[in-house]
């Protein structure tokens, strides 16, 4: 990665998009902010508000609602909600660069596949740590963690290696802006490490309406969260994915590291929004029914939330 820093386009800013595009803008990386119209307009005019528990400032940044102003980055981030993958990789895909390089930094264990499947090229998933809400238009807070896993070998096989960004590239451009990055050798793994607090957490504290640390101090609650991770466990034992480290601390951790901190799906339905419950507990029992691996909490967690969808749509 020689001369100045690369251009990045984040495809759906929302709180995760937001923030990591906000720590890079920050760090003095090229940033275009691609969103909906009141994101847009908030930032247009003050910049990006971005709050921590380390420093509240507003970060210059360009910001559009067209992915046309995708056009020309080296790093493309796609950070939309799952529901969106198809669209938002059919949009993006006439204005991607030869030697950009995609990362999906999202929710689930198959956007990357699905996005690489529309634009004809090799896409990158992350795997995503991070508690942040949007606040208001155009301003995202910042609750816990931040750190991201990516693949060892991302983009080894999309083109020539000297024509775009490599894996260390990367990793060095979030560096330079204070977000950790893993180099990984089982993405996959990690993604599914991911999956299964996703499970264990989201839809139950969608359900109560509760934040993960209050989650933590109701014995059954979180009986039940081990129990709905156990058989997301059970799934991926029989699709023969490896999960890495220790599955129940990092169950323990998300409660202690992120105590305010609703789900997405809480948020989700605050809103009155579509959730990405389909690519969490429902991905794990369509898995589970391919399998034959039972998954009765995982099919009641899905049902519930969406019957909770339906009573928020009417």
């Amino acid at each position: 990665m020689a001369g100045g820093a690369p251009r990045v386009a984040v495809v759906g800013a929302g709180a995760v998009g937001c923030y990591y595009g906000g720590m890079l803008a920050r760090a003095g990386v090229p940033v275009v902010l691609i969103g909906r119209p009141a994101h847009v307009a908030a930032m247009r005019r003050d910049g990006l508000r971005l709050s921590t528990a380390a420093f509240d400032e507003h970060v210059a940044v360009e910001a559009s609602t067209d992915v046309a102003a995708s056009a020309g980055a080296a790093l493309v981030l796609v950070c939309v909600k799952s529901t969106d993958t198809e669209a938002t990789g059919a949009a993006i895909a006439p204005h991607l660069a030869p030697g950009a390089r995609v990362l999906s930094l999202q929710n689930g264990v198959d956007n990357a596949a699905r996005l690489a499947a529309l634009l004809g090229r090799a896409v990158a998933p992350a795997v995503v740590y991070v508690a942040s809400e949007m606040a208001g238009p155009g301003h995202v807070r910042h609750m816990g963690r931040g750190e991201l896993v990516i693949a060892a070998d991302t983009g080894a096989a999309a083109v020539p290696a000297d024509s775009g960004m490599s894996a260390a590239d990367i990793a060095a451009l979030f560096a330079r802006a204070g977000v950790p990055v893993e180099l990984s050798g089982n993405v996959p793994g990690a993604l599914w490490a991911k999956l299964l607090l996703n499970c264990g957490y989201n839809a139950i504290s969608a359900i109560t309406d509760l934040p993960y640390g209050r989650m933590a101090t109701l014995p059954d609650v979180m009986r039940s969260v081990r129990d709905t991770v156990a058989e997301c466990l059970a799934v991926a034992e029989a699709a023969r994915i490896a999960i890495p480290g220790d599955v129940w601390a990092a169950v323990d951790r998300i409660a202690a590291s992120m105590p305010g901190q609703v789900s997405s799906t809480c948020q989700d339905l605050r809103r009155g929004k579509p959730t990405e419950i389909d690519h969490l507990n429902g991905f794990v029992v369509r898995e589970g029914e391919r399998l034959g691996v039972p998954t009765p909490l995982n099919r009641a967690l899905h049902a519930l939330v969406k019957a909770l969808e339906a009573s928020k749509h009417g």
